[in-house]
């Protein structure tokens, strides 16, 4: 029995208690006390999403290849593809800004992850191919940041054979292509390596959580229309829960089928791991009539992770808004989080 289940599950929305290395619980009272309370966080998002590799065990060289080079006036859109393991290619958007190809330096970089899009994917977040789906890729990319935009397993024209290649979870997966990515902005000489952005709306705003809070590369996070709490997810109807659907599809974890009759039993929730973000700066934006992940309760995740953000003194980086509207990154929403992603990586 894995350590985290012999111990007994943690209130989801008290993250101000801890188990020693004996199994009794104890109060957060410092940085280190919140140190293990998120190790076993993260330990309990790999009993549902599985182990992250080794990372030996899995580097390869990125190997990446250019097949589209397209003029975007202030940038240059290049579709490219990089090797994120061996027998495995991630097809991606790389935007440069023309300054920076001219030999500038020290430019901004943010990895814009796409929301769920079959036909199109990644594309949709360089081109306005969608009605509700907003091109932030390319708005960044227009502002001067150099953008990556990696597509998503099982969607569009990605389609790893996850089994084959060992992974329990397109979720998982597509953390790990992601973190090579970040590898691909390390390697690249204009880009400023001190910290990097991430924004994704719908599906890309929970693989931007869930990326963040495995790699501190990740200075500033930036979700819209991401989650709420699993057991507000639908109301917490069983049939959103059961194999195939919702949270328990292949492309993110199936396991999660398993806690369909106690959700309250899943051994993570968004709460707490917007706690494992702290200290950094994060950016939610839930808009008030979003059908898929209801405002109150992405409300109740981001108060119950403040205290963590205080213990940090860093109550101010936190932020939560609710523009009006349904399920869509408005405006609004987007010109706020690109001022603060310049304010924070320039």
């Amino acid at each position: 029995m894995s350590p985290l289940v012999a111990a007994g599950r943690l209130p989801r929305t008290n993250l101000l208690v801890y188990h020693n290395q004996n199994g009794v619980v104890l109060p957060v009272e410092s940085k280190r006390d919140w140190e293990q309370r998120r190790a076993e966080i993260l330990r309990g998002f790999a009993l549902v999403a599985g182990e992250l590799p080794d990372r030996q065990a899995r580097d390869c060289e990125l190997d990446v290849q250019t097949t589209e080079v397209k003029d975007c006036g202030r940038y240059e859109r290049r579709l490219i593809s990089y090797q994120s393991e061996p027998g495995s290619r991630v097809p991606a958007y790389l935007c440069l800004p023309k300054r920076a190809l001219a030999g500038g330096k020290n430019f901004p970089a943010v990895l814009c992850l796409h929301p769920t899009d079959m036909k199109y994917g990644h594309r949709t977040v360089v081109e306005p191919v969608r009605k509700d789906y907003r091109a932030y890729a390319h708005d960044l990319a227009a502002r001067g940041f150099v953008t990556l935009a990696p597509a998503y397993p099982l969607m569009a024209n990605y389609q790893p054979d996850l089994e084959r290649l060992g992974w329990s979870s397109g979720t998982l997966k597509a953390v790990w292509d992601n973190q090579r990515a970040l590898d691909l902005l390390d390697a690249l000489p204009f880009v400023r390596h001190k910290g990097y952005g991430v924004i994704g709306h719908s599906l890309g705003g929970h693989n931007a959580i869930f990326t963040a809070a495995h790699d501190p590369r990740l200075r500033v996070v930036v979700s819209s229309c991401g989650f709420d709490a699993f057991p507000d997810y639908y109301g917490g109807e069983t049939q959103h829960w059961a194999p195939g659907q919702g949270w328990s599809q292949t492309r993110y974890m199936p396991r999660l089928a398993g806690y369909r009759d106690r959700l309250t039993e899943i051994p993570f929730d968004f709460p707490e791991l917007l706690g494992a973000l702290a200290p950094r700066t994060v950016f939610i934006s839930a808009p008030l009539d979003d059908s898929n992940f209801r405002a109150s309760s992405v409300d109740a995740c981001a108060n119950a992770a403040r205290p963590i953000f205080r213990l940090y003194r860093a109550a101010g980086n936190l932020r939560v808004v609710h523009p009006p509207g349904g399920h869509d990154f408005p405006l609004v929403a987007r010109e706020q989080a690109y001022r603060l992603l310049t304010e924070n990586l320039r």
